[in-house]
């Protein structure tokens, strides 16, 4: 009785997980916009916005289903009119910044700017230091 509660407990619990795998994808996500001048546009942002799922593809590379859903928004939104740094902006309010390649300077990024230079200035003057003490 106890087995046949658990085993009808897990298939519940698993029935929404195979859902998400059986839902068609989104219409713009492996079809091209009509207008070659959008599409452009469209591809460019895309290979600068990070697959979440994947995290070492861009959405224009990744065959994961999220990844088609944000093609498919930012070709919409391309065709819609709006520019590629609001459609960026948009992901990045949405997902974070980890979405995209090319991170901007805000409260929560600027350690990963800051960090390195100074780190190249504590070497430099460890640098500077010993040269100093042998001369």
């Amino acid at each position: 009785m106890i087995r046949i509660i658990v085993a009808s407990i897990a298939l519940a619990l698993s029935a929404p997980l195979a859902a998400q795998d059986t839902m068609p994808p989104a219409p713009y996500a492996y079809r091209q916009l009509d207008n070659p001048a959008q599409e452009q546009a469209a591809q460019e942002l895309m290979e600068t916005l990070r697959c979440l799922k994947c995290q070492s593809q861009s959405i224009a590379d990744s065959d994961a289903p999220m990844a088609g859903d944000m093609r498919h928004q930012v070709r919409i939104r391309i065709a819609a009119g709006e520019s590629p740094d609001s459609i960026r902006g948009w992901l990045m309010q949405r997902y974070g910044d980890y979405v995209s390649y090319k991170p901007e300077v805000s409260a929560s990024t600027w350690p990963l700017f800051a960090i390195p230079i100074l780190l190249i200035l504590v070497a430099a003057g460890i640098l500077f230091g010993r040269l100093r003490r042998r001369a």
